[in-house]
């Protein structure tokens, strides 16, 4: 079976792990960087240009796409799916999961815990806006942002304001979200394939840091998820039909919130926090779909649930840059 995995940089270790994962399995794996990827629409023959050449023969992918380049990431994941290949992640999933705000309206129709959370785009509402997470200190964290970049902590009302109509001025779009205090500076990760979680750790911020991302400094260590936890995450992924995810949550007095759901995890800190072969388990999901058959028992996964989408697959998501 032939596995295209969509990546930007072949030599990062979540795509050598998915390459030697495939190979292992008896898989023949290449990478496409997707952005050199042109697509060709005609009646009833969508095609890709890869390299001067028409791209065929390919089972199945998986989607390795960054926030910047969302937008042309998921068309080209789209041009796979008008060619009938599968996908390990759906284009419109990945699109759900990159758009912060349309992500939490979703998890909260589900009925996902999350952190209280504001938006707004008036300047003139923000003491209402952070009385309604539960006042300072508070959490302020652009759409865009990415691996901890574009979070800010405000610890008074006054430091909130100045922040907000900063980011307002400079036409940033953000959310404000309540500080959960308990969680000292720790998250949780759990990694979610076809239904199941694979494995999860901790995550914990240096001395002094709020945010734990391993990217920020953060260390990852193995941990056991309560049933909570497990059904927090796993109920996650199914709203935003994401079939391999990685769900950030936060422990609190009211169980565990929700925080972030990622369609392109990575598997470096998961592996070496669990010891676990989470590539392996990707590949053997991918192709799984490639056959058109589930691996072992059947799986909990389900479609992405009916979501009222304005602009339908076309309409780009907030992470275009």
């Amino acid at each position: 079976m032939k596995l295209a995995i969509l990546s930007r940089e072949p030599s990062s270790y979540s795509t050598q792990r998915l390459v030697e994962a495939a190979t292992a399995c008896g898989h023949e794996a290449v990478v496409v960087d997707h952005m050199r990827c042109n697509l060709v629409l005609e009646k009833g023959k969508p095609g890709i240009l890869y390299k001067g050449a028409r791209l065929e023969g390919i089972d199945a992918i998986i989607p390795r796409i960054g926030a910047s380049v969302t937008f042309y990431g998921t068309a080209v994941v789209r041009q796979f799916e008008m060619m009938k290949v599968r996908t390990a992640i759906d284009s419109q999933a990945i699109v759900r999961s990159r758009d912060k705000l349309r992500s939490m309206q979703i998890l909260s129709r589900a009925g996902v815990g999350m952190p209280k959370t504001a938006f707004t785009n008036n300047s003139a509402d923000v003491p209402a806006m952070i009385s309604q997470v539960g006042g300072a200190p508070v959490i302020i964290k652009l759409l865009e942002g990415t691996q901890g970049l574009g979070v800010v902590l405000a610890e008074s009302e006054k430091a909130a304001q100045s922040v907000i109509e900063a980011f307002h001025n400079l036409k940033a779009r953000i959310i404000v979200q309540e500080f959960i205090a308990e969680s000292k500076g720790a998250d949780l990760r759990a990694f979610v394939v076809d239904g199941e979680i694979v494995g999860a750790m901790k995550r914990q911020g240096q001395e002094g840091e709020f945010r734990s991302n391993l990217h920020r400094g953060g260390l990852g260590t193995l941990v056991k998820l309560t049933r909570a936890e497990k059904a927090a995450a796993l109920l996650a992924a199914k709203a935003l039909g994401l079939g391999i995810a990685g769900v950030d949550m936060l422990q609190s007095k009211r169980g565990p919130l929700v925080l972030e759901v990622n369609s392109s995890p990575g598997l470096e800190g998961i592996e070496k926090a669990t010891g676990l072969d989470i590539a392996g388990r990707i590949i053997e999901y991918t192709a799984a779909l490639a056959a058109k058959k589930k691996p072992g028992k059947k799986s909990n996964a389900a479609p992405a649930p009916p979501v009222p989408e304005t602009g339908g697959d076309l309409q780009p998501a907030i992470a275009t840059s």
